[in-house]
């Protein structure tokens, strides 16, 4: 098929500690991607800006654009501020309107969509992945921070904002008086609790570094777990999807399942655990593709 038939996608996974920008004509059939750090607002755009000029000579003009982005963001089409960061722990985003930088440093009046960095993820499970035959979604990722993301009827949730599960305030597991939080923001929320700097922060060490018998990953499994709990209770979905940096530990997917089983009692009737706390198919391509698939959605 020619181009015509075949538009160019660009897709954006902007995420708090990397950017990964792709073209493709189809999500899941990448042209042409590139990675790197995420740094402050012009540094990291212009690395992107010029990644899609050239992508753009090569394979012709983009037609539409996908961007997942950390958070939190103006994700409403209809704001005047559609595209711009908010409150973020990364100061220097604070204002800048990701949305108009880049139709204006791509030069053409492209549409395009912006989502949380979760809910195209989520987004990339349904359409390619973990979620194919399920409607309604929940996306969670541990690294960095803890996002999530769902979708209902197919398509992503947006209240007056959109979703911010890692500032839910959670029990303290930790033993008495040893309790850490690693946000600037919360001293009891579920982020601060159990993402990759609250790790390091409890045990002096990056999770990468834990060995899979140390107590790190109990203790993170029933933060997890808990976490599934309440996501259960507040937006019963069909699957949740658990993935991350900090979910690449081996056998941790497995203790949640385990620790998810005391604490909701048997209350809720759901499908087997296996089936209904997974890790997403598409693992850490699952935003890339998500950006892409909401880009192909625009057309």
């Amino acid at each position: 098929m020619n181009n015509q038939e075949n538009p160019l996608l660009a897709g954006i996974e902007a995420g708090g500690t990397k950017y990964v920008c792709a073209v493709a004509r189809h999500p899941r059939e990448i042209l042409r991607e590139v990675r790197f750090p995420t740094g402050g607002p012009a540094e990291t755009l212009e690395q992107a800006i010029r990644f899609f000029r050239e992508a753009s000579g090569e394979f012709g003009p983009i037609r539409a654009m996908g961007v997942g982005t950390f958070g939190p963001a103006d994700v409403n089409p209809h704001s005047p501020g559609y595209g711009g960061i908010l409150t973020t722990p990364k100061k220097e985003w604070i204002g800048f309107n990701l949305v108009a930088a880049l139709r204006e440093g791509i030069g053409e009046p492209i549409p395009v969509a912006l989502d949380t960095d979760v809910n195209a993820a989520a987004v990339g499970e349904a359409e390619l992945g973990g979620g194919r035959n399920c409607r309604n979604i929940c996306y969670v990722t541990v690294g960095t921070g803890i996002g999530g993301g769902f979708l209902l009827e197919g398509h992503p949730l947006h209240g007056r904002m959109h979703p911010e599960i890692g500032h839910m305030v959670v029990p303290d597991f930790d033993e008495p008086g040893k309790a850490v939080s690693a946000c600037p923001f919360h001293a009891a929320c579920l982020e601060g609790r159990a993402s990759g700097p609250a790790i390091e922060k409890r045990w002096g060490r990056p999770a990468v570094e834990l060995p899979g018998d140390h107590p790190a990953w109990d203790l993170e499994a029933r933060y997890l777990a808990a976490a599934s709990v309440d996501l259960t209770a507040a937006w019963s979905p069909d699957v949740i999807l658990i993935g991350g940096g900090v979910l690449q530990q081996e056998g941790l997917i497995e203790r949640i399942r385990g620790e998810f089983e005391g604490l909701a009692g048997r209350y809720w009737t759901l499908p087997p655990l296996e089936d209904y706390l997974r890790t997403p198919e598409l693992g850490q391509d699952a935003g890339i593709v998500g950006a892409l698939s909401m880009a192909y959605r625009l057309l």
